[in-house]
């Protein structure tokens, strides 16, 4: 029954007087489904909010509860949401601001605009989460003090703080012209020297695994350095000197900066480490000549990233659709291609060129119509699901492929009914193409009932509306609980049997 009543308060069918009645009766996990209703008014929103506090959250983030409706000292959850979203009152952040849960305080800290008598508190907060917290969403005369805060754990969340002064991100990551630090996690907690263990045993330990002290903050300073290098707002200058660093995750942090000069560049490009190199490969600041250097990589997760670079060449592309799995989505360098590119590509006589610009929706009508006949499967699986293929077409597409082609023909969106229910009786099977089919939304009764019969599928057709009335109210009754709650969400539900179920006790 809770799962009927589940997708019943998704149901788009509902009438008003029923999600009322859907309200009343509310736990977790139905409100939770309520408050996503389009339809839901603001009594309905203010009703599941007092029958469900948790809900409140979700609401005000949906925009059904506004600053006249919550009352911060009864939920201080929704009043955050609110103040996250701007829309707050500047006196719930002065409340929230001294509440004795610090959770709370830390999320207020996050908030943006806070009145600078809140930002003052928060600041001198006793709790150093909500300081970090502060230190890393405040702007930038706030993240300037504080990075000369004395614990260390606030100077690394300003460093990951994209508002911070560049001035005082190069002191961060070198050292100079800031007093040490004299705090951190670690010898908050534990007599220092001290190292915490990987597979820490104590079950109420929040300290990071490897965490460090001697003294010196090691640890948090090399996550403070970490998070700096990949602040787009710290000065090149400051970041080139951890090219070489022996700290892998240093390197790493510098990969994904577009402001690297060349010589950087090729040091990152032939470094041990294939995360590092990969990140890289997907850096719009590489030029030509080690984008080809990357494309000869022995990682294929490197060669993978390389295909997503904006401006790979359209060889070297090719070159890696036919050893490596660049993914089914148009990749960007196509996606960018040119009209005349377009055409060079649909002519090649590589089928790794060929896919790759049949992986577009918007090719000219004749590009496509050229590419339905290509002789290669793996071509004519990417097109197949291009809008503006006939009938016709897509049915040449099965005959000459058969079940390589089947999903992606059955995923066209302008593949007609008597297409689909030949698709769900064509032998061999395609698994994949009943999933297509079962959400499809010009699937008919007949294909729908074979895709009830597949396992992965059935959820998928009991929730489509052209299944009949009558089955979808037994499947109301299913084994399967995602079946089940498919079928209560299904518009098509007879809505006597909807006020039926919410008549039970």
């Amino acid at each position: 029954m809770h799962h009927i009543l589940c997708g019943l308060a998704a149901n788009p069918a509902l009438s008003s007087e029923l999600v009322d009645r859907l309200i009343s009766v509310a736990d977790d996990d139905i409100a939770m489904d309520l408050a996503c209703r389009a339809d839901l008014s603001r009594a309905q929103a203010v009703a599941l909010a007092e029958r469900v506090e948790d809900s409140a959250v979700r609401l005000a983030y949906q925009g059904r509860l506004s600053a006249a409706d919550v009352d911060p000292a009864v939920w201080p959850e929704a009043a955050l949401a609110l103040l996250e979203q701007g829309v707050g009152r500047p006196e719930w952040a002065r409340l929230l601001a001294v509440d004795p849960a610090p959770e709370r305080r830390e999320k207020l800290a996050a908030c943006r605009g806070l009145p600078s008598d809140v930002v003052e508190l928060l600041a001198a907060d006793p709790d150093v989460s909500v300081v970090a917290e502060l230190a890393l969403w405040t702007t930038p005369d706030m993240a300037e003090r504080l990075a000369a805060h004395p614990h260390a754990e606030v100077r690394r969340a300003v460093a990951g703080n994209e508002a911070t002064p560049p001035a005082a991100l190069a002191a961060l990551v070198t050292g100079e012209g800031l007093p040490a630090a004299e705090r951190c996690l670690v010898c908050d907690r534990e007599e220092i020297p001290f190292v915490h263990d990987r597979q820490c045993p104590r079950p109420d330990c929040a300290l990071p695994p490897g965490a460090s002290c001697d003294g010196t903050h090691e640890s948090t300073v090399h996550d403070m350095r970490v998070a700096a290098l990949r602040n787009p707002a710290t000065p090149t200058e400051a970041a080139l000197g951890f090219v070489d660093h022996p700290s892998m995750l240093l390197r790493w942090a510098l990969a994904t900066r577009q402001d690297l000069p060349r010589h950087a560049c090729a040091r990152l490009a032939s470094d041990p480490t294939p995360g590092v190199r990969a990140d890289l490969a997907e850096n719009p600041a590489i030029d030509d000549s080690l984008i080809r250097a990357l494309a000869a990589d022995r990682d294929p997760e490197v060669r993978r990233r390389l295909a997503h670079h904006p401006r790979v060449p359209l060889d070297v592309l090719t070159h890696l659709a036919r050893t490596t799995k660049v993914g089914a989505s148009p990749l960007p360098r196509i996606a960018t291609s040119s009209p005349a590119e377009v055409e060079e590509l649909a002519m090649s006589p590589d089928p790794a060129a060929r896919m790759l610009v049949a992986q577009r929706r918007d090719l000219p009508p004749a590009v496509r119509d050229r590419l339905a006949d290509d002789p290669d499967a793996k071509v004519v699986k990417a097109l197949a699901p291009h809008p503006g293929l006939t009938e016709a077409q897509l049915r040449a597409m099965v005959e000459r492929h058969g079940a390589h082609v089947l999903a992606k023909v059955a995923a066209n969106p302008d593949a007609p009914p008597a297409l689909l229910e030949d698709l769900v009786r064509h032998q061999p099977a395609a698994q994949k193409a009943f999933r297509e089919i079962a959400r499809h939304p010009r699937a008919t009764t007949p294909a729908l009932l074979v895709c009830l019969a597949d396992k992965r599928a059935r959820s998928m057709a009991a929730g489509h509306p052209a299944l009949p009335p009558a089955v979808i109210a037994e499947l109301l009754a299913d084994a399967d609980w995602q079946v089940v709650e498919a079928a209560a969400a299904n518009p098509s539900l007879p809505l006597d049997a909807v006020s039926g179920l919410l008549g039970r006790p």
